[in-house]
């Protein structure tokens, strides 16, 4: 049993968190993966309050573990979501893209745990200051929306380490057990992960999406929307025609992906679309079943753990 700060605010087996992803990570996914000993998630992105209420009922169907629900403190719907989820019995929230103190507040009257997403150690002040658990770094490595701050998730962890007395979880650019077992090294007490999980069956984007995740080189993923809200797609005919200088209409393209969604959209194809992945896409090679990519990651950083220790062994006296 893997045991520190996270996982006795989440309640789970292991410091692992599915990342939110609108109208990706719903009920379904999100009690898979708190079946499988992570932390699962709803995201309420773009959910009608009622909407979000049947998502959480499914996954409160699907499994007796603890999940959360997501929610961007942009929405206007905000308050809203965090009633239901209080009503619902929802141990955990997330919340994001914006400053949590009034949430926050309510949310712990209610008796539950929130973490809050920040980019930078300042966001990570303040969060700390306003009474969240723990904060979720989220590097400019990640997919979908990022900050504005473009540090990468290995530089912001360990100076929020040194900087919060609440725990730190690392997101972006981390797909797998090196990846987790190097977030822990740098201080973090768990790691965030979203790009990974949309590469198994449990997922419910479209085959196109998935076969464009595992048709990804490094450079697979890049930046659109850098003047409103940052966000990482997959690099594809939609994505580059809308970078287009030419054009200047990469703002305008964001607000179409926000606005459509064709990614979820079985009858679109991947060179219409629009699709978010972080940089780890490149990672991906194959379509999985989420229990084996959660035992997978901590399979494989506790096996690294055993090999690293090797080099740290005291070495024995030459004999006389």
């Amino acid at each position: 049993m893997f045991a520190n700060r996270l996982t006795e605010i989440l309640g789970t087996q292991y410091p692992l968190i599915l990342g939110p992803m609108r109208r990706i990570t719903l009920g379904s996914m999100a009690a898979a993966v708190s079946n499988s000993g992570a932390f699962g998630q709803v995201a309420t992105g773009l959910l009608r309050p009622a909407d979000l209420r049947r998502e959480i009922e499914l996954a409160c169907s699907l499994t007796q573990l603890p999940f959360g629900v997501n929610i961007p403190l942009i929405r206007k719907e905000a308050s809203e979501y965090l009633e239901i989820a209080i009503d619902l019995g929802v141990p955990v929230i997330s919340t994001s893209a914006g400053r949590p103190g009034a949430i926050v507040e309510k949310a712990k009257r209610a008796g539950m745990k929130v973490l809050h997403k920040v980019s930078s150690v300042s966001q990570g002040l303040q969060a700390q200051a306003a009474g969240v658990d723990a904060v979720v770094a989220m590097g400019y490595e990640a997919g979908g929306h990022v900050g504005r701050e473009k540090t990468t998730t290995f530089c912001l962890v360990p100076q929020l380490v040194d900087a919060l007395r609440i725990p730190v979880v690392a997101a972006g650019g981390l797909g797998d057990g090196r990846g987790f077992l190097a977030a822990l090294a740098l201080g973090a007490e768990g790691v965030e992960m979203g790009t990974r999980f949309l590469a198994t069956r449990q997922c419910p984007i479209p085959a196109y999406y998935k076969q464009a995740l595992l048709a990804a080189p490094d450079d697979g993923t890049f930046l659109l929307g850098k003047k409103a809200m940052p966000v990482r797609v997959l690099r594809n005919d939609k994505s580059l025609r809308i970078q287009n200088p030419n054009h200047d209409q990469e703002d305008a393209g964001v607000r179409e992906q926000n606005d459509t969604l064709d990614y979820i959209d079985p009858k679109s194809d991947a060179d219409k679309t629009l699709m978010m992945a972080g940089q780890i896409a490149g990672l991906l090679h194959e379509i999985n079943e989420l229990p084996e990519v959660v035992q997978s990651v901590m399979n494989q950083a506790a096996e690294r753990a055993r090999s690293l220790a090797a080099y740290f062994r005291p070495s024995r006296p030459a004999s006389l």
